[in-house]
């Protein structure tokens, strides 16, 4: 494999869908609000990626069976549109990697006839705030005003969107897509289920759509633990050579 591969794995009809993007960044904010969705929602997995820009390891699970590091896509069928959203164990780690998985899962997306990503995260401030604001940045003036209506806050917040969060929507804009990152405020250095239950409030507005919030701090500790098991092995694999400290955190 000496490229990124999307795996289908079933065939299924998909209606003008809205991709919604929830890897792990600051706080794990962006992976626990999509991971809760799928589980909230009951959402179909439909497809896998692949890549050999992942971390070269594989996952040993309790059923003695090993698995590869990969993202996944699941299927939430919608009213007017079917939402896909993309979760999965890790990011591609180089600039190079992270410009072909994008690609990847962009052109399998235009292919399904996808025009709107939403990526979720978290936005670092380095405080403990009492309550969770949820910022946005959005690939297009127009939309600020629609989102600004489910409460995103739009201009406050500073510096770039690192990784898949930021690149789907700079590289979907180039081929015509539109859409927003969320962020929940969040401190920064720990696991922060409430940053992520905010987000979920305002993306269920965005989409129009009904999503349980109940059981989403429990799903967060199970999350911070296998974090910090990937963070282990992760720092083993490159023997000291990791980047800076403040470049592990994909969204600031």
């Amino acid at each position: 494999m000496d490229k990124t591969s999307i795996i289908e794995l079933k065939k299924v009809t998909i209606k003008k869908p809205v991709l919604v993007e929830g890897l792990p960044g600051i706080g794990l904010v962006g992976k626990l609000a999509a991971d809760h969705l799928i589980k909230s929602s009951k959402a179909e997995r439909i497809a896998d990626v692949i890549s050999p820009h992942f971390p070269h390891q594989v996952i040993m699970q309790k059923n003695g069976v090993m698995r590869m590091l990969k993202n996944r896509i699941y299927l939430i069928p919608g009213k007017k549109n079917d939402v896909l959203v993309l979760v999965g164990d890790v990011q591609a780690i180089t600039s190079e990697a992270q410009y072909e998985v994008c690609g990847a899962i962009l052109d399998w997306f235009e292919k399904k006839g996808g025009k709107t990503v939403i990526t979720l995260g978290g936005y670092g401030t380095g405080k403990s705030p009492t309550t969770r604001r949820v910022f946005g940045s959005a690939s297009h003036k127009t939309l600020i005003s629609e989102y600004s209506k489910h409460g995103i806050v739009f201009g406050e917040s500073r510096g770039s969107i690192i990784g898949v969060a930021g690149l789907l929507l700079g590289l979907g804009k180039l081929r015509g897509m539109n859409g927003a990152c969320l962020m929940g405020e969040t401190h920064g250095a720990y696991v922060d289920p409430k940053s992520a239950q905010a987000v979920l409030e305002a993306l269920s507005k965005v989409l129009d759509m009904k999503i349980d919030i109940s059981k989403i701090e429990e799903r967060a500790k199970k999350g911070e633990q296998f974090m910090k098991h990937m963070e282990r092995q992760a720092q083993k694999a490159t023997e000291g050579a990791l980047p800076e400290k403040n470049e592990l955190s994909y969204i600031r």
